[in-house]
């Protein structure tokens, strides 16, 4: 993540450059008297500057007192999922306090390399980390899955801390890989055996819709962003009908738009109108594959005569599908309905969120 460091003295300066040089993607703000090298100068203020970064930085670290910074974040706080990392070390480098989104927004680790790089003490007060406990929300982090509702984090972190029993359903496995035998966690198939075990918490990784009869106050919902839908589509096709189509089939396999990847097209479909329109509604990104590139992936339909003519490739939406998965498999085969081809494959790479595949990005929210 970018990262601005900030000081308003000149020890400050010092310490932000030492730290500007161990922090990838940093930049670092002075105050204009203090300014040297490839510091950036200000002089309008402090909250002006702060104002300013606050959008743009997935990370801030300052140098200077902390109650200086809480009043000047105090009005430009939203939510722990949007706000980002801060870390706030003292004039002497002897401290570096993770204070706001530890977890999420990464300050947590931001202040344990402010620390190392000064030879400082890192200050961490989230309680998992003080009890030396995974968390959920790291987990899902680390993962690269979304949070459903973030506010069942601290239900479930909650119960983690107080010892109580957390049923977990975990296809993938990562969670009971990620605690490691920490927690009183228990594992099951399937969300119905979960409910039923009596378990204080239930946390559920899934890509699916949810069971109409969970209860979601004591549910946590993580969910794999891996669903890769290869669309094709006539010319001229409106952003409503190819809604309704993928709509149609995801509810058919029971599967959330929450956990879609991308979409995944020809590069003839760049100026398709009504799927970027789609794509823009649905805050989804869209890959364009060449010809040459659908043509050399092996999919189970049989080539087709009319995109061969159109376009010069033997299919679109399976072929497309499988290279946005990165080695992925097939869950729906191609299906046309009406004006719209659709065809989706589960990828089976970790942190698909964090990765794009080979091929132009066309439209990202």
């Amino acid at each position: 993540m970018q990262v601005a460091i900030i000081a308003i003295t000149g020890n400050g300066a010092r310490i932000g450059a030492a730290l500007r040089q161990g922090i990838p993607q940093s930049r670092l703000f002075v105050i204009e008297k203090h300014a040297t090298g490839d510091a950036h100068p200000f002089s309008a203020g402090l909250q002006t500057l702060v104002d300013r970064l606050w959008p743009d930085y997935g990370g801030l670290v300052f140098i200077m007192a902390a109650g200086i910074v809480v009043r000047s974040i105090a009005p430009l706080l939203q939510a722990k999922d949007r706000d980002p990392a801060v870390v706030v070390l003292d004039d002497a480098g002897l401290f570096a306090v993770s204070l706001l989104s530890g977890h999420i927004g990464g300050a947590n680790a931001l202040a344990r390399s402010c620390a190392e790089l000064t030879g400082g003490t890192a200050v961490i007060t989230t309680a998992t980390d003080a009890n030396h406990l995974p968390s959920f929300d790291m987990l899902a982090k680390e993962s690269g899955w979304l949070i459903e509702d973030l506010s069942r984090v601290k239900v479930l972190n909650a119960l983690l801390l107080e010892g109580e029993e957390i049923a977990v359903v975990d296809p993938t496995e990562r969670t009971r890989e990620y605690f490691a035998g920490k927690g009183k966690l228990s594992y099951f198939e399937n969300a119905d055996l979960a409910s039923r075990s009596g378990a204080s918490g239930l946390l559920l990784v899934t890509n699916r819709e949810l069971p109409p009869s969970l209860d979601l106050e004591r549910t946590l919902v993580l969910r794999p962003v891996d669903l890769c839908l290869g669309i094709g589509c006539n010319r001229g096709t409106s952003a409503e009908e190819i809604g309704s189509v993928v709509s149609k089939y995801l509810a058919q396999l029971s599967f959330s738009m929450r956990s879609v990847h991308c979409i995944a097209t020809a590069s003839a479909k760049e100026d398709e109108e009504g799927l970027l329109a789609f794509a823009r509604e649905e805050g989804i990104p869209v890959l364009f594959f060449a010809s040459g590139e659908l043509n050399q992936v092996r999919f189970p339909s049989p080539p087709s005569d009319h995109a061969f003519s159109a376009i010069g490739a033997k299919g679109v939406a399976e072929p497309a599908a499988l290279l946005a998965s990165q080695g992925g498999r097939l869950v729906l085969e191609k299906v046309k309905d009406g004006n719209v081809t659709l065809a989706i494959a589960t990828s089976p790479l970790p942190a698909l969120r964090e990765r794009m595949p080979e091929g132009r990005v066309g439209s990202v929210p």
